[in-house]
């Protein structure tokens, strides 16, 4: 059995999800936070076009779930975004939000293996992302971990879990900020 692993908070501050679909972003969001806590690009992608498998929505999905950083960090609320954010032009405006709020960035990173993940992402129906989009989800994130990566980028600190035990020890502290 694996020891907990404490992924301490400031609260506030901003809690980027970044791993591949299927890697178990929403399942991890859904277990340690409250769901008013979250903002979820699926979701946006619903609200914004009723389907939240509906790509052609990205972009006034991204939109509208920018805003919506920006007024929960301008009232110092805990918030986490929910989306692939594999790539630092993804993660840079999110980063940027926590910056002019003045509240600090974590990243936690879904770095499990490819077979896994792939097979989550199978197993989705009809939510499922195309194969070759993950396996392109996959080497991003590969890519951010080779130094100087993710973490020179100005996350306060960086939760990399590279095994699904890693990911079920995972044991949230909210500390003041």
């Amino acid at each position: 059995m694996i020891e907990p692993i404490d992924l301490r908070l400031p609260d506030p501050s901003l809690v980027v999800l970044v791993g591949a679909a299927g890697a178990g972003k929403s399942t991890f969001a859904a277990r340690h936070f409250d769901p008013r806590e979250v903002l979820s690009s699926d979701a946006f992608r619903a609200l914004v076009a009723g389907d939240p498998a509906d790509q052609r929505a990205t972009g006034p999905a991204f939109a509208a779930l920018g805003r919506e950083l920006r007024r929960r960090l301008a009232s110092r609320t805990l918030t986490v975004v929910d989306a692939t954010s594999v790539g630092p032009e993804h993660r840079r405006p999110l980063l940027g939000a926590a910056a002019a709020a003045g509240v600090p960035a974590v990243a936690v990173v879904l770095d499990l293996p490819a077979a896994i993940v792939l097979a989550r992402n199978a197993g989705r129906g009809r939510r499922a992302v195309p194969e070759d989009a993950v396996r392109r989800h996959l080497a991003r994130i590969a890519a951010s971990l080779r130094p100087p990566g993710i973490a020179a980028e100005g996350f306060a600190r960086v939760l990399v879990l590279r095994d699904p035990a890693e990911v079920d020890a995972v044991r949230v502290v909210r500390e003041p900020g």
